[in-house]
């Protein structure tokens, strides 16, 4: 199977000018970061862990499907820097390179590989159908964790040790994987219902060859 449209393709399709090109290239990329940064803002913080519950990953998945992987991938380093630079745009509000360098700086890194990831599934046009989604968007997140838990590891690792009073893999996956499954699960479940969605109100199920 070739590569498939994108949904920000189709519904900002790409002009024959090349000032209008770069004009909607930008756009799009910058509206993915815009689309984070407002789902970021959405957080609530856990008693017991450095790690709160917000709607980031919901966002960081979405922009990758829509933009595909290089322009998600691109979207994604976009929000990151926008708030390394100061602007309020990390988990409720936060900016600045000690919230990168803390125990979540993992998580953010890992949204670049999972806007990636999302993404070049779309582009073989997994975001058709609830099932080929919800896999895409469950890879999506492995791929926030694959950076995310090891960063909080070695970040803040031994101190939820003696917190928990166990192992530091314990310790981990206690504060920054096991009280996320059930919210991921529903993040995961609606996107699987949104994007094929959209694409069905566009007169599209399936990828074409």
């Amino acid at each position: 199977m070739g590569r498939a449209e994108t949904l920000a393709a189709r519904i900002v399709p790409v002009p024959s000018g090349l000032v209008a090109r770069v004009l909607r290239e930008v756009g799009v990329v910058l509206a993915g970061s815009v689309l984070v940064a407002l789902a970021a803002r959405i957080r609530i913080p856990l008693p017991f862990t450095p790690v709160p519950i917000t709607g980031q990953t919901f966002g960081v998945l979405l922009v990758g499907a829509a933009l595909g992987a290089y322009r998600g991938a691109l979207s994604l380093s976009l929000y990151l820097l926008e708030g390394l630079l100061g602007l309020p745009v990390f988990a409720g509000g936060a900016s600045g390179l000690k919230v990168l360098a803390g125990p979540t700086g993992g998580y953010l890194l890992g949204f670049i590989l999972a806007a990636w990831v999302t993404g070049r599934l779309a582009e073989r046009g997994w975001d058709r159908s609830p099932l080929r989604t919800a896999a895409a968007m469950l890879l999506g997140e492995v791929a926030i964790y694959a950076v995310g838990l090891p960063w909080l590891a070695a970040t803040a690792g031994a101190a939820l040790a003696a917190k928990y009073h166990t192992g530091v893999l314990v310790a981990v996956l206690a504060a920054g994987l096991f009280p996320f499954i059930p919210g991921d699960t529903l993040k995961l479940l609606a996107a699987a219902g949104l994007l094929p969605g959209v694409w069905k109100l566009l007169g599209e199920e399936e990828a074409k060859p």
